[in-house]
């Protein structure tokens, strides 16, 4: 694994301390434990590529003005044969340090040479870390929220990989519970609304128009009021729908397709619970696949799709209830079931059984839990949720600590909400129907490079503005296509170059041109940044970086000429736009958005 900052941060370490064990050996400080100290990267190179605070935080320990000791560590430091060409000794004692040109030479061979490999670190170490992500309802369509967790768990997935995890993404499948029942409620209250005289009435008009019948249904369907009351008269009307369903179009549609399926009316006489339990096994799985189409379009593709049913079904729910109490973390109150997550720091002790014998939501989810860790024994949980689930989080973590797992093997990525811009106003709906924009219509609209971009272009725990407009806009002003553009404009160069016979294959090359330095070190930033982004949890780094990067080569494009310059430059500049471009492609692949060759 290639990562030139952190070999150089590694020298300067190495330099500091042989010099201080020379100034020891002569007696110019005491043998005294040192305390440790940083390297780190100024925002200004002008003040060195690298300080360290050596001499300030030993300052105590060798009873010395700080400045003194960093003049004495610089005279006795040993650059010869290492990255760096001076020392200096700045402000109150940092020592800064100043790479030589075989550094930016060694980046530049390195990244051109490595390919797809580039950027790849051992953070990791092979650690087997699930990744769970979207996990939304099969009972509806994915919404913006689901767009973005999609977009930040990918990535993330990704980035973790780069970093040297084993990395698996898993989508659980909430099919069992109060949103199922719910589903089979609004499917079967549907169903008998096409089988009414007005529901017949409604097919016969419609005909095989199936857009047609759902807005027609749809519309009819009678809203409450603002306090979410219906009045006598709404209550009474063939299309009526209480609260507690779900009225989204899509209902609509599966009991017209069942209905046409099975030849009309067959269900309607079979008691309420069988015309829900057959609707429900014929729509929820049609539900799973359209997920799972989704998603691929998205270009998000799952190892495992894990289904809440199945730790039902294998008594692992049952299981996980029996462990807390022979833990001795639970006792029975009004005759449920409860844990004493006041014994683990909770704020209040909370049910894991209710008092008619049913388990509460949060208990599938603590077998689930106890499956990823303990049954297939991953090192590490990783779970994208939306801004409502700190509660839960912390319920998760105690139960957890009860089953005797550390709680810190999960971890949570918590993602605010989006707002869509249009025409510089918050925009709620989608042009098309009218309703709530989903991650499909969304995707009628925007590019899935834009969509992916975008979506990660902001730390998961902060608001995102989602401007529908400047995502399809084509200028520079659009991020992605500015990046996209950067990427393509590379690739150009080179094939026009090569065109005429001229193409770098390796030999000596030399950088001084402050814009050449300048992207060079943009360049070797990437597996530091992988490194810091991985520990982070943060694709956001992954937009940011290749901006970052995009920028820096427009302004070597301007300022360094290829096609004109002296053959020896030419081809440096040519080693140079290679590592740039293999930069750019790695980060882009990692984020799931093309990297054109042409625009």
């Amino acid at each position: 694994m290639y990562n030139a900052v952190e070999q150089a941060k590694s020298e300067v370490k190495e330099i500091i301390m042989g010099a201080l064990g020379r100034l020891t050996a002569q007696g110019k400080i005491p043998a005294e434990p040192l305390p440790p100290f940083q390297v780190t990267i100024p925002a200004d190179n002008s003040h060195g590529d690298f300080s360290a605070n050596t001499a300030l935080v030993s300052a105590k320990a060798l009873k010395s003005n700080p400045r003194a000791i960093a003049q004495m560590i610089a005279e006795a430091a040993i650059l010869d044969g290492t990255s760096f060409s001076k020392i200096e000794v700045a402000g109150p004692g940092f020592l800064n340090f100043f790479i030589g040109e075989s550094w930016f030479e060694d980046v530049v061979t390195n990244a051109a040479s490595l390919g797809e490999d580039y950027g790849k670190t051992d953070l990791g170490k092979g650690k087997r870390v699930l990744v769970e992500f979207v996990s939304a309802n099969p009972t509806g369509p994915m919404h913006i929220g689901n767009a973005r967790g999609g977009a930040i768990g990918d990535s993330l997935s990704s980035l973790l990989q780069e970093a040297g995890y084993e990395v698996s993404r898993e989508f659980y499948i909430n099919d069992a519970g109060n949103q199922v029942a719910k589903f089979g409620k609004s499917l079967d209250l549907r169903y008998m609304q096409l089988c009414s005289d007005k529901g017949q009435q409604v097919i016969a008009e419609c005909g095989s128009d199936m857009e047609k019948l759902t807005k027609v249904i749809y519309d009819a369907t009678p809203a409450p009021d603002a306090d979410g009351n219906f009045t006598d008269e709404q209550q009474n009307d063939p299309f009526f729908m209480p609260n507690d369903v779900y009225l989204g179009m899509d209902i609509i549609e599966h009991a017209k397709n069942y209905y046409d399926l099975h030849g009309g009316k067959s269900l309607s006489e079979k008691p309420e619970q069988e015309r829900r339990d057959a609707l429900v096994e014929y729509a929820l799985p049609l539900n799973e696949k359209r997920l799972e189409e989704d998603l691929l379009k998205y270009r998000i593709k799952y190892d495992n799709w894990f289904k809440e049913s199945s730790l039902h079904n294998s008594g692992a729910v049952a299981d996980v209830i029996e462990k807390l109490k022979a833990g001795g973390h639970t006792y029975e109150k009004d005759g449920a079931l409860w844990l004493k997550a006041t014994d683990f720091g909770g704020d209040q002790d909370f049910v894991l059984v209710r008092s008619n014998g049913f388990p509460t939501y949060i208990v599938p989810d603590i077998a689930y839990h106890y499956d990823k860790l303990i049954t297939r024994g991953y090192d590490k949980a990783i779970n994208v949720l939306g801004a409502d689930h700190h509660g839960y989080v912390q319920r998760m973590r105690i139960a957890l600590s009860a089953l005797g797992i550390d709680d810190k093997r999960l971890d949570v990525v918590i993602m605010q909400m989006v707002m869509l811009i249009r025409d510089g106003k918050p925009c709620k709906l989608s042009k098309r129907s009218g309703k709530a924009i989903t991650l499909t219509t969304l995707l009628d609209e925007v590019p899935i490079d834009a969509a992916r971009f975008v979506f990660n272009q902001r730390n998961a725990d902060t608001h995102l503005e989602f401007d529908l407009d400047l995502a399809v806009e084509e200028s520079s002003k659009n991020p992605v296509f500015y990046v996209q553009y950067a990427h393509a404009r590379i690739c150009r160069i080179i094939e026009k170059q090569a065109e005429e016979g001229v193409k770098y294959s390796g030999g000596r090359i030399s950088f001084s041109d402050p814009a050449e330095l300048a992207l060079i070190r943009k360049i070797a930033e990437m597996p530091e940044m992988i490194n810091q982004a991985a520990k982070e949890y943060d694709p956001s780094a992954l937009t940011r970086y290749s901006y970052e990067l995009a920028q820096s080569f427009h302004k070597f494009y301007d300022s360094c000429p290829i096609k004109d310059a002296d053959e020896p430059v030419k081809l440096s500049r040519l080693a140079l736009c290679e590592a740039a471009r293999t930069a750019l492609r790695n980060v882009l692949t990692l984020l799931k958005v093309e990297a054109p060759e042409r625009m």
